[in-house]
């Protein structure tokens, strides 16, 4: 498509975000929510919604999801009520979702996001409710039965929905990525959209740049990647403007998106609110949120990405891009945080945790909370290395290796196997002189312009210490001599 064209359009996103909590029970009973159980093994006559059953809140839901509102910079409900969403589920016995329509725990809000072009932008949310995920049904191909597996019905899920202030799917793509990041801080969710734990929804709308009103949003669902959500939202924007160019109507429906053809495919109509039909659930008692158990929770909270990233920009004096790589995960914050207080070297710091130790975890397929060398143990090691006494490459290669097993410290491995650095003048300066007389052409280069040379003068000296030679005492007594 011409950019003119597309340039003539706003593009107008708004996200659903479903996180299922790692709650060990479902919201409104004690049956099990583990993962991958056996079909309809999790399930009991309050999740088949026998007549007579009641549900009682799952404290632990609650407060998992005030944790995401105060993450969220979210105004937390005081006192709530829930409500009956009635929808045809098949794969939800009651017929109705119980949900929070009226009041939802958490109110407002935003998202902090870094955009494609380094700006930075507070994405407003609407809110953040409680709710009960669904069954699934499963259809077996070549099969005429659709089966149910109840297991998942009733598993405690939070709904994280932003305003329509999104313009573009880089955008959107960014949010889904920052609340991934949040839920798994706060550790609520696992994030994994594969196993549909984390799941999107997108509601994409086009208007003129002149318009005054948004156009008819459409609903695109069933994304199981973040990847995949930006790819939905570009191809329903071409579709949408296609559609209007032609002087066509975008109907407003619900659409589900195949990965494999990169298209999106209508499913039914958009329903509005009041084909819900809410009204208030009179079986479960309202929420009243209390001062103390507020405060409770709050204190509870664990330091959040963006929180260590302006950390490690302002106080650390890291690169923006240090700082993202670090934070992206939490157990590597946490011990990149964790050396941090054992050393001042907080770049050196950073250059191992994204070198030796993330190529560690990478192969064995780890989480930097099961890596084997304490915190205060590599902070020992970089200290090592930055006080001249052995060299990056032999601390990297051999110290660090030998670490994972011998149990000895950096130092002790620095002895026994000889790696220590001679950062003495007279025990470097025969190594100098050797190589200065062995090279005589390269040294008339040198002089004459060739300051590249230095490097390859450097690597000989390396090499007839045996690696032993500190290279910045090197690097100064060649240049002494070279530049006579």
């Amino acid at each position: 498509m011409k950019r003119s064209i597309r340039d003539r359009y706003t593009v107008v996103i708004g996200l659903e975000v479903h996180a299922q909590l790692l709650t060990k029970s479902k919201i409104y009973n004690t049956d099990s929510a583990d993962y991958g159980s056996a079909p309809n093994s999790n399930i009991s006559v309050i999740t088949l919604a026998h007549p007579g059953t009641l549900p009682k809140l799952n404290k632990v839901a609650a407060e998992f999801a005030m944790k995401m509102g105060l993450a969220c910079h979210s105004e937390i409900s005081r006192n709530q009520i829930f409500d009956r969403k009635n929808y045809f589920y098949p794969d939800l016995p009651k017929g109705y979702q119980l949900t929070q329509d009226r009041t939802p725990i958490c109110v407002g809000g935003y998202v902090p996001i870094t955009s494609k072009d380094g700006s930075k932008k507070d994405i407003a949310l609407n809110r953040i409710h409680m709710e009960e995920d669904a069954g699934k049904s499963i259809h077996v191909a070549n099969e005429s039965d659709t089966l149910l597996d109840f297991n998942r019905a009733g598993v405690a899920l939070i709904e994280v929905v932003t305003e329509p202030v999104l313009r573009s799917s880089e955008d959107a793509g960014e949010v889904l990525t920052e609340i991934r990041k949040l839920v798994r801080y706060l550790e609520i969710c696992d994030g994994n959209m594969e196993e549909g734990s984390l799941r999107c929804d997108a509601n994409v709308s086009l208007m003129l740049n002149d318009a005054q009103s948004y156009g008819k949003k459409v609903e695109v669902k069933n994304m199981n990647s973040i990847r995949n959500v930006q790819r939905a939202i570009e191809h329903e924007i071409d579709r949408q403007i296609e559609l209007l160019e032609k002087g066509e109507p975008v109907v407003s429906e619900t659409r589900t998106f195949d990965a494999t053809t990169g298209q999106t495919y209508g499913m039914r109509t958009k329903e509005e609110l009041n084909d819900y039909r809410y009204f208030p659930d009179p079986d479960l008692s309202p929420l009243h949120v209390s001062e103390e158990w507020l405060d409770r929770i709050k204190a509870s909270m664990p330091a959040l990405p963006h929180e260590l990233y302006t950390k490690y920009v302002t106080e650390f004096l890291l690169s923006d891009y240090d700082a993202h790589v670090l934070t992206d995960s939490k157990d590597i914050a946490l011990y990149f945080d964790a050396v941090c207080t054992y050393t001042q070297h907080y770049k050196a710091a950073s250059n191992w945790m994204m070198g030796p130790v993330k190529s560690y975890l990478n192969e064995h397929q780890q989480s930097a909370s099961e890596f084997p060398i304490a915190p205060e143990v590599l902070a020992a090691l970089i200290e090592l290395v930055e006080s001249g006494k052995v060299s990056f490459t032999n601390a990297s290669q051999k110290i660090f290796t030998l670490l994972l097993t011998s149990g000895k410290s950096p130092l002790q491995i620095a002895q026994d196997e000889n790696l220590i650095q001679e950062s003495n003048s007279d025990s470097i300066l025969p190594f100098v002189e050797e190589v200065l007389n062995e090279f005589p052409s390269k040294v008339a280069e040198y002089k004459k312009g060739k300051k590249g040379l230095l490097g390859m003068f450097l690597g000989e000296v390396k090499k007839r210490s045996k690696g032993k030679a500190d290279l910045k005492v090197a690097n100064e007594l060649l240049t002494k001599k070279l530049d006579l």
